[in-house]
């Protein structure tokens, strides 16, 4: 990992991280949108149809690479569900969805998909993070589910996601100053 592949804060409380991702556009998307794709990286659950619509994430962190939480994220070892509201959808292009909550005051998280060539360039930006603490853990967390879809559209065994997690967190606490 190099510190350019990490997020910037670009004000209080968002974050933004870019990443050009090894498929066309299309099957990109598909991991975002398709609830049996996203699991393999991210969360399972349902997916909205419309903008409005509140569906739930199911995050199941050990099955992303078979790493077990470390004690201080021991509510992580079993599957956990997040409501969600989806914000706005432009298919292949742009999705903001609700986070963590289906309120309209919840934190908020957009992704841009830019088609180039082969692959597709990838900008996620959570806005609306309460405080340092909040805005540490996405980063490394968000951080840490991108390098498993990396490795899901690579077609190789996704690394490590609690171990890679830890590093992320030293270095987006080295990043972003108190």
């Amino acid at each position: 990992m190099t510190t350019s592949s990490l997020g910037t804060l670009i004000e209080p409380g968002t974050v933004r991280m870019e990443r050009t991702l090894p498929a066309p556009v299309e099957r990109v998307w598909a991991y975002f949108i398709d609830p049996d794709k996203r699991a393999s990286w991210l969360a399972g659950g349902t997916m909205a149809e419309k903008s409005g619509g509140v569906f739930e994430l199911r995050f199941d962190h050990t099955s992303l690479s078979g790493e077990v939480a470390p004690d201080r994220f021991a509510d992580c070892r079993s599957p956990i569900s997040q409501k969600s509201r989806l914000v706005e959808i432009e298919p292949l292009k742009r999705l903001t969805i609700s986070w963590g909550s289906e309120s309209a005051t919840a934190s908020e998280v957009s992704f841009e998909f830019t088609p180039r060539g082969d692959s597709t360039h990838l900008v996620l930006t959570h806005r609306r993070l309460p405080d340092r603490k909040e805005t540490l853990g996405v980063s490394s967390g968000w951080h840490a589910h991108l390098d498993v879809l990396d490795d899901v559209l690579h077609e190789r065994t996704p690394r490590g996601f609690w171990s890679n997690h830890a590093e992320l967190e030293k270095a987006y606490e080295a990043r972003f100053p108190a």
